[in-house]
């Protein structure tokens, strides 16, 4: 006999599953070389370094109890002197709050700057899981077109003299998820000068931004009303669930108190961990090296695989940083059509359609080359040739 049950609340019928998280369950067959995926590499993922910290941390009962709910101090002091040498100013412990990962700390963003039906400005393409939290939170989306140089601050400035007035604008500024573009230092410029002329907040979303091959993005944005996010995710390990938000101190206190209903307070185990790695300097920036010289090769590999498999049919750009390419097709291939078929010679990708519902982006596709070795790269390549025959 079955019960009815009461109904679920309203804000669900605005929320879609991640078409990414939905693929992935489809992926996980062993046949299938999965370049859907934004995972890190395994094999450099530094498992040896992490287990040191953790019995280093262990040593320290503390290390097992509550903590603070902006997370452990020593991580928070950590973070503020890396961001003060990132953004060139001087970062405070108190403007830090350390979250579960950067995806939790852009779900509290949303609770604490949005009203249901406040206007934010995404990328278009965008990043999925911003668009699942501007959803959950009423919010009403905007979607503004990025190029080769990041988030089309021109158009954007053409719809805030139309009248579009956004509470905030997010973007991922260096190594574009999914484009794998960088917002140029110009861009960056206008995009602060128009948040500071018409009084929006910036979230500028950095996961990827210490993953570049040759030379550093720009400066991070400048601007007051700029929250910054980031995580240890992309360069340390995703089980770790460590990142953290850098805004100012009001918006800190008010994430703060979000938090507090969320989840009491991280783990100060992890983050003591995370605070071992980032403080070692010397063990570090070996580590970022070595990231950056295997991920650059198996970017390089796998543009030089797709440029030799489908020439002019196709364009894909070379990747400076982080962990994406973006196909594009020029025969009319629907790539969401394609994948059924892709996933049937074993090989996986993202449609273009799952970052923006514009039939411009039918033909994209998203392959992250991060997770994969060279020959397994070209492997994939020579499976998704003949799915597209």
């Amino acid at each position: 006999m079955s019960i009815a049950l009461p109904p679920m609340s309203s804000r669900l019928g605005s929320v879609q599953s991640s078409a990414i998280r939905d693929l992935l369950a489809l992926t996980a067959r062993e046949d299938v070389i999965s370049l859907a995926g934004g995972l890190p590499a395994l094999e450099l993922i530094p498992s040896h370094r992490i287990r040191d910290a953790a019995q280093s941390v262990l040593a320290e009962s503390t290390s097992v109890q509550y903590g603070e709910t902006s997370g452990w101090r020593g991580l928070r002091e950590i973070v503020a002197h890396r961001e003060s040498v990132i953004t060139g100013r001087s970062v405070q412990y108190a403007e830090v709050v350390i979250t579960h990962g950067s995806q939790q700390a852009l779900t509290l963003i949303a609770q604490a700057l949005l009203d249901p039906g406040a206007a934010v400005v995404v990328d278009e393409p965008a990043y999925t899981g911003a668009l699942q939290v501007f959803s959950i939170a009423g919010a009403d989306i905007h979607a503004i077109p990025i190029g080769e140089d990041g988030l089309d601050t021109d158009e954007l400035e053409r719809r805030l003299r139309g009248g579009l007035r956004p509470t905030l604008v997010h973007t991922v500024s260096n190594f574009h998820n999914p484009r794998g573009v960088t917002m140029s230092q110009f861009r960056r410029r206008h995009l602060a000068e128009l948040a500071d002329r018409y009084g929006f907040w910036i979230l500028e979303d950095d996961p990827y931004g210490e993953i570049w091959f040759g030379a550093p993005p720009p400066a991070p944005i400048f601007s007051d009303r700029v929250v910054r996010l980031s995580s240890a995710s992309k360069i340390l390990a995703p089980a770790l669930r460590v990142g953290w938000m850098v805004a100012p101190k009001q918006v800190c206190d008010a994430v703060e108190l979000l938090k507090q209903g969320a989840d009491l307070c991280g783990s100060s185990m992890t983050q003591q961990m995370a605070a071992h790695m980032l403080a070692d300097t010397p063990w570090l920036d070996l580590h970022l090296e070595t990231l950056r010289g295997e991920y650059g090769r198996r970017a390089a590999a796998l543009h030089r695989a797709l440029g030799a498999a489908f020439g002019d049919a196709a364009s894909v750009k070379p990747a400076d940083g982080g962990m994406f390419l973006w196909l594009t097709f020029h025969d009319g291939t629907d790539t969401t059509a394609l994948l059924p078929t892709a996933l049937d010679h074993g090989v996986a990708f993202v449609p273009g359609k799952a970052f923006a519902d514009n039939a411009t982006y039918s033909t994209s596709a998203r392959l992250c080359f991060a997770s994969s070795p060279a020959p397994v790269l070209d492997e994939a390549v020579r499976r998704l040739t003949r799915a597209h025959v």
